[in-house]
């Protein structure tokens, strides 16, 4: 089945309009998902919209509600709604450019693809992909989605462009709460210096496919297992001894344990050969 897209419009740079597809860039279906079912009867479980003291309801006697009080609500008119997204529904205008690497991680939310619909919208398509590639740049704009309006940012991936909804500022929350009772006390030099080559010595290029979801892959034999009669085997999980503690002696301890358990998976360099070896093993010949 081809993908569907979830949002088809138009990217729009100044006076140019390209029409382009939206597309989620994940793939949830590859997550591990359960059904809620009735055990007795071994069907699933339904749920029906209801209201207290009238029961069932129909799905257009539904209508979104702000609560301004405790219980008290101002009823809103779906069409009301739409009416106020006219603008920005059918088009993502790029009206802000910044540094690619300048927008904090913190902000990004969900990554979709964008493409061109047809043909006809791919020359104009590769002119902005190429452009926002040569300046590092990513555009910003807005488009409404799904119910609400996203912040969105778009930026060059591979052939085509990657468009990442951005959580607004006020949805982001202060750090303050949470960091304020940490210590803005620099680490001690020689517990920073292994620390650091620790981390040098793990480092390398990102490779996502190194990592595997072992808790998916535990549950998917186990319903293997299941659907095929046989009882499941119960793995229990392998923990390293950790240094118990918490003073520097200790930290300083772990650290340069973990330093050495490292360096132990390295590729070791082989000697270079001493001068004179090679013409004396040709002359024993």
């Amino acid at each position: 089945m081809a993908e569907r897209p979830v949002w088809k419009g138009q990217l729009r740079l100044s006076l140019v309009s390209i029409p382009v597809e939206m597309y989620s860039a994940t793939n949830s279906s590859a997550r591990v998902a359960f059904r809620q079912i009735h055990k007795p009867s071994g069907k699933r479980v339904q749920y029906q919209k209801v209201v207290p003291g009238v029961g069932p309801v129909k799905n257009d006697d539904i209508w979104k509600g702000y609560e301004v009080e405790d219980d008290e609500y101002v009823l809103i008119d779906p069409d009301e709604i739409d009416a106020i997204r006219l603008e920005t529904k059918k088009t993502l205008e790029l009206v802000h450019f910044v540094d690619a690497c300048e927008i904090p991680p913190l902000y990004f939310d969900r990554p979709y693809f964008l493409a061109p619909t047809d043909e006809l919208a791919e020359d104009a398509f590769r002119v902005v992909r190429d452009a926002l590639a040569q300046t590092r740049k990513a555009g910003l704009g807005q488009l409404a989605m799904r119910g609400r309006e996203y912040l969105v940012a778009v930026r060059p991936c591979g052939s085509g462009l990657m468009a990442e909804t951005l959580h607004y500022e006020e949805e982001i929350r202060k750090t303050d709460p949470f960091f304020s009772s940490i210590s803005s006390k620099p680490a001690e030099k020689d517990l920073l210096d292994v620390a650091r080559q620790l981390i040098e010595r793990k480092s390398g290029p990102f490779d996502a496919s190194a990592f595997e979801d072992r808790y998916a892959e535990a549950i998917r034999n186990l319903v293997e297992e299941k659907a095929k009669g046989r009882k499941p085997r119960r793995v229990r999980a392998e923990e390293e001894a950790r240094p118990r503690g918490g003073n520097v002696v200790d930290l300083m301890s772990a650290l340069k344990q973990s330093l050495e358990k490292s360096g132990k998976k390295q590729p070791q360099k082989k000697p270079a050969a001493k001068a004179g070896s090679s013409s004396r093993r040709r002359k024993s010949a």
